[in-house]
């Protein structure tokens, strides 16, 4: 999934800013679905804006630049419905924790330890940021949010449950 599909998506749920899409990756969580920064968002805005898919209009703000609002069009809803309609490709799981792991025995114990203390800590604040949720959430957004505390839950699990066994491995291959 693209930028360009994201922001039209959050757009369906009403007219933001730049900076509130961008926010809305970092803190509702939706940054588990794609990487989006300021250098991506604006810049897929700019084009779903010259692609008639998104309107926007200027806001006039005290003591500051006038701020950019936009909204989806008619146009733009179809456009995300039809790519709703079609199947959805695979998930892919991109981790540079894990590539790490892959060659943990190449690493000293304690920086394997230090790898997978910091993943641990990682992955306990996305968690607590799902948990955190509002809970006046509607049926499909509660559906994600847990899927997303139970994909995290079992990521602790694991690392818990098995961080011995790659620790030891990589002691002893450094003996």
């Amino acid at each position: 999934m693209d930028v360009r599909t994201i922001c039209l998506g959050i757009l369906t749920r009403g007219e933001a800013t730049g900076y509130e899409i961008k926010k809305l990756f970092e803190e509702d969580g939706f940054q588990h679905f794609v990487e989006a920064s300021f250098g991506s968002i604006y810049p897929a805005l700019n084009r779903l804006t010259e692609e008639g898919l998104v309107s926007v209009r200027s806001e006039s703000q005290e003591k500051r630049p006038d701020r950019k609002v936009y909204s989806i069009t008619p146009a733009g809803q179809t456009a995300f419905m039809a790519y709703l309609m079609r199947p959805v490709p695979e998930d892919r799981h991109r981790s540079p924790f894990v590539f790490a792991m892959l060659f943990s025995h190449l690493l000293p114990q304690t920086r394997v330890t230090a790898l997978i203390d910091a993943y641990i800590a990682q992955c306990e604040a996305k968690l607590a940021q799902l948990s955190t949720k509002p809970s006046h959430q509607g049926d499909s957004e509660t559906f994600v949010v847990g899927m997303g505390q139970a994909i995290y839950r079992a990521m602790l699990d694991f690392l818990r449950a098995h961080r011995t066994q790659i620790e030891t491995r990589a002691a002893e291959a450094a003996e």
